[in-house]
């Protein structure tokens, strides 16, 4: 009967981290929740109460140095597709107003921008092929 009651004890300190894990959104309660589930299931095996610890943490710590990390970087990855005025970054327009530092016109995407050069001392003619560097608000950069 002390078995049984050790793993209950176990599932019940997991549903306890599962709520910080829901609270706070931090991860690491749920791998630690994960390693109180794999002491339960130790100590439904029979195992004494060092082994079920011994398991708690190293499947804790084993799942943090391993899930992590992976977490962390698809987190930092920027998205694949670009859209909106990030979609215009790096494309090419045809000039249909001369273009100089100070103002001018685009067919960017099928819509006529302003746009302005991004060396004020460089102008592009009519018919000129210029590329997208950034958008300022309703204004595209070319150079």
């Amino acid at each position: 009967m002390n078995s049984i009651d050790a793993w209950v004890w176990w599932l019940v300190v997991a549903a306890a981290l599962g709520i910080p894990l829901v609270v706070t959104a931090m991860p690491e309660f749920g791998m630690f929740a994960v390693g109180a589930v794999a002491a339960a299931g130790t100590a439904g095996l029979g195992a004494g109460v060092v082994v079920q610890v011994l398991v708690f943490v190293l499947v804790s710590v084993a799942l943090i140095a391993v899930v992590r990390p992976i977490a962390n970087r698809h987190a930092a990855q920027r998205p694949q597709l670009a859209t909106g005025v990030d979609a215009l970054k790096g494309r090419q327009a045809v000039v249909l107003e001369r273009v100089d530092g100070a103002d001018g016109r685009i067919k960017l995407a099928g819509e006529i921008w302003s746009a302005r050069s991004l060396h004020p001392d460089r102008a592009y003619e009519v018919g000129q092929e210029v590329d997208v560097v950034e958008i300022e608000g309703a204004t595209a950069i070319v150079i």
